[in-house]
């Protein structure tokens, strides 16, 4: 394989993990899995364990069997490239939604960003109602939500005493 097919594969497997995202997000962990992802909505949460943290390790597992098959058998070496695209959408959603907006890891010490504020708006909002936005990076929120959640002065977030008020306007 050359090394630009390489790189569109990774490309193309980092974007399309939004939408897969949204759409495990939506319909497994509020859905059939919400047992698990429940820890993640509720009150007081700390930066240490919760049973929400399961859903990466088993993402993980799928990404590590990909790349086993990927390395080890015939026809199945595009696995690879979409394995290392699937992998950095992870790493960026843990330091966006575990760093940036829980703070359940630190990378970003009191810095602000106008995009990461965008998206920590948008997860409150989700946050807020226990629905819409399902997507991370690229979260669509119903314009109703967004005018209903300037309305309220709620903050999901200040429970966690690790974690402090979402930053900016919604």
């Amino acid at each position: 394989m050359s090394l630009a097919a390489f790189a569109l594969i990774v490309v193309v497997s980092f974007l399309v993990m939004e939408p897969i995202t949204a759409a495990t997000h939506r319909w497994v962990m509020h859905g059939v899995g919400e047992w698990f992802h429940r820890s993640h909505h509720r009150a007081g949460r700390t930066p240490r364990w919760e049973r929400n943290d399961w859903f990466p390790v088993f993402f993980a597992a799928i990404v590590l069997f990909g790349l086993w098959l990927g390395f080890n058998r015939d026809g199945f070496g595009a696995l690879v490239p979409m394995a290392v695209g699937v992998t950095l959408y992870g790493a960026a959603y843990a330091l966006v939604h575990d760093g940036y907006i829980h703070r359940r890891i630190d990378p970003f010490g009191e810095r602000h960003n106008a995009y990461l504020d965008h998206l920590a708006d948008s997860h409150r909002i989700h946050h807020l109602y226990n629905g819409a936005p399902y997507g991370m990076l690229a979260p669509v929120v119903p314009a109703h939500l967004r005018t209903r959640a300037a309305s309220t002065e709620r903050d999901p977030f200040a429970q966690n005493t690790n974690s402090p008020a979402v930053p900016g306007p919604v």
